[in-house]
């Protein structure tokens, strides 16, 4: 095989080149959960200046620099879409920014003073941002009409590597650091990223590579159909952004009301950090379930549309919220609930993820012109960016000058909760007028 194809088959099975990308996001999740879970933990113990005297960062600084570099992976999927569609095509800009991402990972390994670490974050924030509008919309460009069916079941299937990679390294990276030290720590998720990029590299001759758009693409965006699908898909994303206010903080506020909880579990004290490790081994494990029982289940009362999908999610993430906000109320009483009803939660959210989060990147994809998909998966990652901004801006507002909160206790738990009540019902209306359209490539 000397050439690439330019336009999928038309063939009702499985596209060849799915195995090397759901291979290629599992190491590549691997990579970049391993780097960012000891990341903080390396900033305010193990960072040192150029005479390799210690140069810890206090708590407060170590946060900051950690979620200036969060903002900044949710914002340079913009520039790997601009990339992607008009100018490279998707193929040839990951494997570019993959190598960019990867040498993000060694300079963490290699130099652990100030300067290695804002050369390795912001090679990082490049390479990771940059390849994630690219990568989902390349998955979706392997379709025709003939085996267009398979797509839901195959974005499942690449969430479900994605969270095998975030669970593992979850585990193992933090171990690695306070065992053998920060540079082997970074070392690996480097060498994994690096694995990522030959697996990609590997499938290149079973790909479809969708040219860039060029001209025409920048023609699509500002035409009449490209600018009415980026209006209708912003309102979409809007509501989706509520969902990721409420979902992330889970690495927030529910670390925090870990630690006031029983967090024995099975005869093991658990850290409260640690159970963040509980989502993506929950999404592994309820992909199938909602695939192979749920949604069929559903399907013979009522047709289960995307729009329906992410609208019963929305519904589910109220439930969760009202979960931890009674959770709350047991330890605002003097009582220490157990670590189990935080489990229970996280079940609960962790369903309303796989409805909306794999459903909205399979309807992004399907709503997206030919030559804007890398563009308008961009928009969505926009929505998580949205959402955090949102919480933080919450979390400013409701500080008193003396510390105090002005939603104390289970009332900042209800709060969001009567938020996404509120979201999830205005979203109902928006789902019965959005008109969709699908663009898949014939």
């Amino acid at each position: 095989m000397t050439k690439y194809h330019t336009a999928p088959l038309a063939e009702t099975t499985l596209p060849k080149g799915i195995p090397y990308i759901i291979g290629n996001e599992a190491a590549e999740r691997f990579s970049f959960y391993g780097m960012r879970a000891v990341l903080v933990v390396f900033m305010t113990q193990y960072l040192v200046d150029a005479a390799g005297q210690p140069d810890h960062m206090s708590a407060d600084e170590a946060k900051g620099w950690f979620h200036l570099f969060v903002s900044a992976v949710y914002f340079t999927p913009l520039l790997g879409a601009l990339l992607s569609d008009g100018l490279l095509g998707k193929y040839r800009t990951i494997i570019i920014l993959s190598l960019v991402y990867t040498l993000g990972h060694f300079a963490l390994s290699l130099d652990d003073t100030r300067i290695g670490l804002a050369i390795g974050l912001g090679l990082i924030a490049v390479g990771a941002g940059g390849i994630k509008p690219c990568v989902s919309a390349h998955v979706g460009d392997q379709f025709s009409h003939a085996n267009s069916h398979l797509l839901p079941r195959v974005f499942g299937w690449f969430y479900f590597s994605i969270n095998l990679g975030a669970f593992s390294s979850t585990l193992l990276i933090p171990w690695i650091l306070e065992t053998y030290g920060a540079r082997l720590a970074f070392a690996i998720p480097g060498i994994l990223m690096l694995l990522a990029t030959i697996i990609f590299w590997s499938g290149r001759y079973r790909f479809v590579h969708i040219p860039a758009g060029g001209r025409h693409f920048v023609g699509e965006v500002f035409s009449t159909v490209g600018l009415a699908v980026i209006a209708r898909l912003s309102i979409l994303y809007l509501f989706v952004a509520m969902f990721w206010a409420l979902f992330d903080q889970t690495a927030s506020s529910w670390v925090l009301q870990a630690e006031k909880m029983d967090r024995t579990l099975f005869g093991f004290e658990l850290l409260s950090s640690q159970l963040q490790a509980a989502n993506p081994l929950l999404v592994m494990l309820l992909i199938p379930v909602f695939t192979y029982l749920v949604y069929p289940a559903i399907n013979r009362v009522f047709r289960l549309s995307p729009l329906r999908k992410i609208s019963i999610g929305m519904f589910i993430t109220v439930l969760a919220f009202a979960i931890s906000a009674i959770i709350q109320q047991q330890i605002d009483a003097g009582f220490t609930p157990s670590i189990g009803w935080q489990i229970m939660a996280y079940v609960v959210l962790t369903s309303a993820e796989v409805m909306i989060s794999i459903t909205c990147l399979e309807f992004s994809y399907t709503q997206a012109p030919v030559k804007m998909k890398s563009f308008i998966m961009a928009f969505f990652m926009m929505s998580i960016a949205i959402g955090n901004l949102f919480t933080s801006a919450v979390n400013f507002i409701i500080r008193n000058d003396d510390g105090s909160s002005k939603l104390e206790g289970a009332e900042y738990f209800w709060f969001f909760t009567l938020i996404m009540l509120i979201t999830a019902i205005l979203f109902i209306f928006v789902a019965k007028t959005y008109k969709e359209k699908i663009y898949i490539q014939r």
